[in-house]
């Protein structure tokens, strides 16, 4: 990649992540009682097999999510990018957290039975997206589930105050995951029980094929 451009990545990277280090406690205030169950049950109900599992809580923020995780029984570690963050996440939850740049992402290869990316994803500007996708399909194992929340729009990408982000449509955001390797499971829009005009978010739930499936993809287009 053009070193001009990673730099230009970089840089839209560490302004976003200032924002959340200087306003951390007011975003924990602001948010530690949003109620995002819906989406706690989408992942945990979309993954196969019984038992507890491996969660990857992808930009877990002050850890809210990452504690219900953990109460509910799973293996949860948290990432993010805000040195904050991932202190107040550890203190908060109690649970593994990692300290990592989503545009330097590196993950243990089929770690996770499930990545949960809610309200993190549309912070990486879409040049970057491909990667950061290739990292988390890596890191999940065969058969393993990515949810991801996003606000919508139309495909408009750029600042929002001191916070860059990329507002998809589905279609859009279908392709980009289609791409990464993962097959669609279904999608839906939050709030729930409102209209459609009013609810400003994107939730989806995206599965990693298993070997078999791979292989049965692979046939079918030979």
């Amino acid at each position: 990649m053009n070193q001009n451009l990673d730099d230009s990545l970089d840089d839209i990277s560490r302004r976003t992540l200032d924002h959340y280090e200087r306003h951390a406690r007011q975003f924990f205030a602001g948010t530690i009682d949003h109620d995002v169950s819906q989406n706690v049950a989408a992942l945990l109900g979309a993954i196969e097999g019984p038992g507890s599992f491996t969660l990857l809580d992808l930009g877990c923020g002050p850890g809210r999510d990452l504690k219900t995780f953990a109460m509910l029984g799973h293996r949860a570690i948290g990432l993010d990018g805000s040195g904050e963050f991932v202190a107040m996440a550890r203190e908060y939850s109690g649970c593994e957290v990692w300290h990592q740049d989503f545009l330097h992402l590196d993950l243990p290869p089929e770690r996770f039975d499930g990545v949960f990316a809610n309200a993190s994803l549309f912070h990486v500007p879409s040049r970057a997206l491909p990667a950061v996708l290739a990292a988390l399909y890596g890191t999940l194992k065969p058969g393993g589930v990515l949810f991801s929340s996003n606000p919508r729009g139309h495909n408009e990408e750029g600042w929002s105050g001191p916070r860059y982000g990329s507002w998809y449509d589905y279609p859009t955001w279908e392709r980009h995951l289609v791409a990464a390797g993962f097959a669609p499971l279904y999608h839906y829009y939050r709030p729930e029980g409102l209209p459609r005009e009013q609810q400003p978010w994107l939730a989806s739930l995206w599965r990693k094929p298993n070997v078999n499936e791979r292989t049965e993809s692979a046939g079918d287009t030979a």
